[in-house]
């Protein structure tokens, strides 16, 4: 009997040093190890890809964010602030019961198929808007001049980046609203213009909010 409690004890106090050892490495040493070499060679990813503006965090370049307008009294729905580039829709398109206006908490898109009639009119709507916010004075914009991305939202709902193609149809409206040259803020969109990763992965990209703040600064310098 005492024999065979001594033999327990010892397997206990053998599985006990294991699991304090194996915490001691997985749980403190290794996080401490991969958290110190990301931060050594990539510290900007590995503290969240942080964008600044006049000396403050104004959010991160991975994750997409609204610029709209203060809330009327009795509106439900914010305007869109037309001033500023326009990210991919939020509202409807890429919304659920939890995830709407770009809410970190839960990220996902709209559920229905794409022949669903309810998809199709929000899609209508969508274009319909962006061919009246983006058609200015000189300068309209045609159906067949809006890309898909302005009208969808992504899988995520949280999509931080919009094609060159959508991002070139603001132009004319950023350059009216901010009373800018429109070569300007051409020169803007293309500097802001990402290639495919490696050359070859996903598609060519302009991260949203990195151009607002570039925006922000050059109507600040004018």
């Amino acid at each position: 009997m005492n024999t065979s409690v001594t033999h327990t004890a010892r397997l206990l106090g053998a599985g006990l040093r294991a699991l304090l050892v194996l915490t001691l490495v997985t749980g403190v040493l290794y996080p401490l190890l991969i958290t110190g070499i990301a931060q050594g060679l990539f510290p900007g990813r590995a503290n969240g890809s942080e964008t600044e503006a006049n000396g403050r965090v104004v959010g991160s370049a991975l994750i997409g964010q609204s610029y709209n307008l203060p809330l009327k009294e009795g509106q439900q729905t914010p305007e869109p602030d037309l001033k500023w580039f326009q990210g991919r829709p939020q509202n409807g398109l890429g919304t659920n019961s939890v995830n709407t206006q770009y809410d970190l908490i839960l990220s996902g898109a709209t559920n229905r198929s794409a022949d669903s009639a309810e998809l199709v009119q929000w899609v209508r709507d969508a274009k319909a808007a962006v061919i009246r916010d983006n058609s200015v004075g000189g300068h309209t914009v045609k159906p067949s001049d809006v890309p898909a991305d302005a009208v969808t939202s992504s899988g995520s709902g949280l999509d931080p980046d919009i094609s060159p193609a959508y991002a070139d149809l603001q132009v004319h409206r950023i350059a009216e609203r901010n009373g800018l040259p429109v070569e300007h803020v051409q020169n803007l969109v293309d500097e802001h213009t990402e290639s495919r990763t490696l050359g070859f992965l996903g598609e060519p990209r302009v991260n949203v909010l990195e151009l607002n703040t570039a925006l922000e600064r050059l109507v600040t310098e004018r």
